[in-house]
């Protein structure tokens, strides 16, 4: 099974979008809040290549990106493929 990870904060309306596209696909992701832990938020820019914005998605270690990211991955069959699924 893939190992989705999430950075997100309480209010973001992108975040509660991606969640739904995830939830929609039956996929379970862990969700890691950067507006309660500093550390987290410095690892999230760490790991995203500097992008501040969030949600910021990662499948398995490799950056999906954001919300609108994640649903051109879905249409362009990147996320069948990072999932390890037929397109």
């Amino acid at each position: 099974m893939a190992r989705i990870e999430m950075y997100t904060t309480a209010i973001c309306p992108y975040c509660v979008a991606a969640k739904g596209v995830l939830k929609s696909k039956g996929l379970e992701y862990s969700e890691i809040r950067i507006d309660t832990d500093a550390v987290k938020r410095d690892e999230m820019l760490a790991r995203s290549g500097g992008r501040r914005t969030v949600p910021q998605i990662f499948i398995n270690g490799e950056l999906v990106g954001g919300h609108d990211d994640l649903v051109a991955a879905d249409r362009s069959g990147r996320l069948a493929q990072l999932l390890g699924r037929d397109a």
